[in-house]
């Protein structure tokens, strides 16, 4: 006798579609099309994408923990705009975990981490010929400390980095928009950074890290001039 669908495949099927519209939503965040403090209407977006309201409240409170937005009781779910505290904490912790990676990443790394980390490089450095736009300096920006952190082969430091990953996406998108000098910084100080780590200098990479790291939130702090803590 044919045995029947087993019905945990049901709610698969629904994370599976929470996460198509995560995805259309992050996108639209990151690239501008949804503003800061801009409001997310459930209704709307299930019309617009063609899907019930469960998968959109779904993708929403995904969101919710990536710091993309947020939500208001009795009011509904808005796009967020990192807070002074919030940028600093995650400029903090960014820092930290990323100078753990380089540690690890000099121990771990393979060739072939060396190779995906010139890779990125090479892309950079493709796109700025053409005209890379923010979007895309921030994009692989991150693809570049992705790599990075997943080369250091320590599991816990990645998935705690990657929690992290869409608010540092929108800093770097941020900082990128505000300062347009990041086309004349974004190779080299990759490069140089990448040097270190090829000749397993570790000192020498947690120096050049902390210092990228450090310009990237210097910048971004001018978009905030005139914002107040509280």
């Amino acid at each position: 006798m044919e045995q029947s669908v087993p019905l945990e495949l049901t709610p698969a099927r629904k994370r599976v579609l929470a996460d198509e519209v995560a995805d259309v939503l992050r996108a639209a965040i990151l690239d501008g099309r949804l503003s800061p403090e801009q409001q997310i209407r459930e209704k709307q977006v299930a019309d617009m994408m063609q899907v019930s309201r469960g998968p959109v409240r779904e993708a929403l409170t995904r969101l919710e923990r990536e710091g993309l937005v947020y939500k208001i009781r009795n009011r509904g779910t808005f796009v967020a705009r990192l807070s002074l505290e919030d940028v600093e904490e995650v400029y903090t912790l960014r820092r930290a975990l990323e100078l753990l990676a380089v540690e690890c990443f000099v121990k771990n790394a393979t060739p072939d981490d060396i190779a995906k980390l010139e890779g990125v490089i090479e892309q950079i450095s493709q796109y700025i010929v053409r005209g890379i736009t923010p979007k895309e300096a921030a994009d692989l920006d991150i693809q570049f400390h992705e790599t990075l952190v997943r080369g250091a082969g320590h599991q816990r430091l990645l998935e705690t980095w990657l929690n992290l990953r869409e608010q540092v996406r929108i800093l770097l998108l941020s900082r990128n928009v505000a300062d347009g000098d990041f086309r004349d910084l974004l190779v080299g100080s990759h490069r140089d950074l990448l040097d270190a780590l090829r000749d397993r200098d570790g000192e020498r990479a947690a120096s050049l890290l902390a210092e990228h790291t450090d310009m990237a939130y210097t910048r971004l702090l001018k978009t905030y001039d005139g914002d107040h803590r509280g």
